[in-house]
Parts: C-alpha cells; structure tokens; sequence
C-alpha cells in the first residue's frame, strides 16, 4: 500500500544482542535497538508519544506506551534524522516488536508512523 500522506517519515532499525546482559540459564535476553526516524516530507514534525508492541516465542505479549523516546519529544525538521537507542529483554531467545509513533505537524494535526515489525534474536538461531 503506497503511502500517500505528505508527511513521509521513513523509520530504520538495527538491533544488538547484549550478551554481555543476558542470561541464558535465567531466560533474560537483552536486546539493544537504535531508530533512525528521517523526515523526508515538507513540514517540521514532533514525536509526542510512542507504543511499542513486544511479543516473544511464547506469544507473550507486552504493550509500552509513553511520551515521546528517551525522555525527548523532538521535532524534525524536513530532510532532517532524529536516532535513539533504547532496549528491552525477553523470555525468549526470539521475539519481534512492532508500534508506532504519534506526531505532530508543527503548528499542525496529529499523524501516526507505523514502527515495521522487526526481529529480536539471539545469534545463530534464527537461519
């Protein structure tokens, strides 16, 4: 499906392992991710608010919901990135998550970014 609103902001996502965090023999995998958010439409917008959706092996599901993404609300401007890192832990050794963003237009409506979903997995474990 095309996306035809004028506000195009592409979302990038690398994920880490941490290892050094986790612990197999506990059932805590801590994963790291950094989101690169690109405003490529014509307008200045702000991230208000964030809700994540992290579901593991186990179709346990988490919901996080908050104001904008650590600590900051930023505004983009056009042509412009905002990154961040942020983590979260499983139970399992493989899980996904998924959301979206609620921004603003400065001086404008309210829109929503949808977060493709993305894997969370331990190396060597998914093929």
């Amino acid at each position: 499906m095309e996306d035809t609103s004028p506000h195009l902001i592409q979302v990038a996502v690398q994920v880490r392992y941490l290892a050094d965090q986790s612990n197999e023999a506990e059932n805590r995998h801590v994963f790291a991710y950094t989101i690169t958010l690109t405003n490529e439409g014509g307008y200045a917008v702000q991230l208000l608010s964030r809700h994540w959706i992290i579901t593991d092996s186990n179709n346990h599901v988490q919901e996080v919901k908050g104001k904008g993404v650590v600590g900051e609300q930023p505004v983009i401007k056009p042509g412009q990135s905002f990154e961040y890192s942020s983590g979260t832990v499983l139970a399992t050794q493989v899980g996904t998550m998924s959301g979206s963003y609620l921004m603003q237009v400065v001086d404008g409506g309210e829109f929503s970014v949808p977060i493709p979903t993305f894997v969370l997995s331990v190396p060597r474990t998914l093929h």
